[in-house]
C-alpha cells in the first residue's frame, strides 16, 4: 500500500512509529457526489449527474470498501448503468494493479492503464495520498468523482432512481440519525477494527483495538437476537457496511489480523444473519473468497512475511438461515 506525493509513486507503508504502534486511516481526498440532476451534494462540486454509462467504477474484491460499491451497484440495478473494472487481487510495490492473470481481475477496460495510482494522477497529476479503491470515475470531465465507499453508495441508493426506477431505499429519511450512530461504532470498533487490530505494531496498540473490537461484536450478536436487521425489521445500508467485514472475518481477520478472540461462527445471531445478507438476490456474485484470502496473505508481507496462503475453514454460506421471512427494503 504505497503512495503518491506530488504525483510521483512511493512504496511506503503505513507509518506506525509515530502513533505508538496505532495504524490511522488516511482520509479520503475526492469527494465530489453524483446526484440525479447534477446539483452539489454535501462536499465537492456539482456537475455529476446520473446518466447511463458516463461513470465508471474501479474496485477490488478482496477490498471490503470497494465491495460496499459492488454490492449497491447489484442492489440498485445498476449493472447496465456504471461499468466496473476490477485490480489483481495482489498489491505489492507498485500498489493496486490492473494484471490479468487472475479469475475475476478485468484490467483497465476504460484507459487501459497498468497501475491504480494512474487513474489518480489522470484525474490530478500533482496527487499527493494513498491509492485506495473504489474509485468513481466520471467519462464525461475525466475525473474522479469520489473515493469514498461511504458516500458512493449513498449516491447509487438514490441518484439513478429517474433512470432505473429502483425506489429500494437503504438510506431512509426518517431513520438516519439512528442509522448514523450505528454506523459510526460499527465503522470505529468493527469495520476499521479488524485493521487496527492487524496493523498494529505494539501490544498496547493492538490491545486498544482488539478489545473493542469484540464487544462490539457481543453486541451485535445480543442486537440482533431481537432484531432481524441492524435497526430492526428494515434492511439499510448499516446491514451491508458491516455485512462486508463479516464476510471476511473467518477467512482472513481471525487468523491474519490476530481477531482470534472467537470467530464469527461461534456467534450464532451473526452468522446467520451473515449467511441471509449472502444469499440476497445479486450480492453472493459480489464475493470472491479466493481473491480476499490471497490480497491479505499475499500482500501484507510485514503480517506474512513468506506469504504462504493457508487453508481456511469451509464455510457453507447457503446454509438456510433461519432468519424470517424477506421483507421489502
Amino acid at each position: 500500500m504505497g503512495l503518491l506525493v506530488d504525483g510521483k509513486w512511493h512504496d511506503t507503508w503505513y507509518d506506525t512509529k509515530s502513533t505508538g504502534g496505532a495504524f490511522k486511516r488516511s482520509a479520503a481526498q475526492f469527494r465530489n457526489w453524483l446526484t440525479a440532476d447534477g446539483s452539489a451534494g454535501p462536499s465537492g462540486k456539482g456537475g455529476f449527474n446520473a446518466e447511463t454509462d458516463r461513470y465508471h467504477l474501479y474496485v477490488s474484491l478482496a477490498c471490503p470498501w470497494a465491495h460496499r460499491t459492488l454490492i449497491f451497484r447489484e442492489l440498485k440495478g445498476l449493472n447496465k448503468h456504471v461499468s466496473v473494472s476490477v485490480v489483481h487481487p495482489d498489491m505489492l510495490d507498485k500498489g493496486w494493479t490492473f494484471e490479468t492473470d487472475d479469475h475475476g481481475a478485468t484490467g483497465d477496460t476504460l484507459h487501459g492503464l497498468g497501475f491504480a495510482h494512474q487513474i489518480y494522477t489522470k484525474a490530478d497529476p500533482t496527487y499527493s495520498g494513498r491509492v485506495t479503491v473504489p474509485i468513481l470515475w466520471d467519462k464525461k470531465q475525466q475525473t474522479i468523482v469520489s473515493n469514498e465507499s461511504s458516500e458512493i453508495i449513498r449516491m447509487f441508493n438514490s441518484a439513478f432512481y429517474g433512470i432505473t426506477g429502483n425506489a429500494d431505499d437503504y438510506w431512509p429519511e426518517q431513520m438516519r440519525d439512528e442509522i448514523e450512530e450505528v454506523n459510526a461504532r460499527i465503522y470505529s470498533n468493527v469495520n476499521n477494527g479488524v485493521y487496527k487490530s492487524g496493523f498494529a505494531t505494539s501490544q498496547q496498540a493492538y490491545d486498544a483495538a482488539v478489545d473493542p473490537l469484540f464487544e462490539t461484536l457481543d453486541w451485535l450478536e445480543d442486537r440482533l437476537a431481537s432484531n432481524r436487521y441492524l435497526m430492526g425489521d428494515r434492511l439499510t445500508e448499516a446491514d451491508w457496511r458491516l455485512f462486508t467485514t463479516l464476510i471476511r472475518f473467518d477467512p482472513v481477520y481471525h487468523l491474519h489480523f490476530k481477531c482470534n478472540r472467537r470467530r464469527l461462527i461461534d456467534y450464532p445471531n451473526l452468522w446467520a444473519y451473515t449467511r441471509e445478507l449472502y444469499q440476497w438476490p445479486g450480492v453472493a456474485s459480489t464475493v470472491n473468497i479466493h481473491h480476499i484470502v490471497r490480497h491479505y496473505h499475499y500482500s501484507h508481507e510485514s503480517i506474512n512475511p513468506h506469504r504462504i496462503i493457508p487453508t481456511n475453514p469451509i464455510l457453507d454460506y447457503m446454509e438456510p438461515h433461519g432468519r424470517g421471512q424477506r421483507p421489502a427494503a
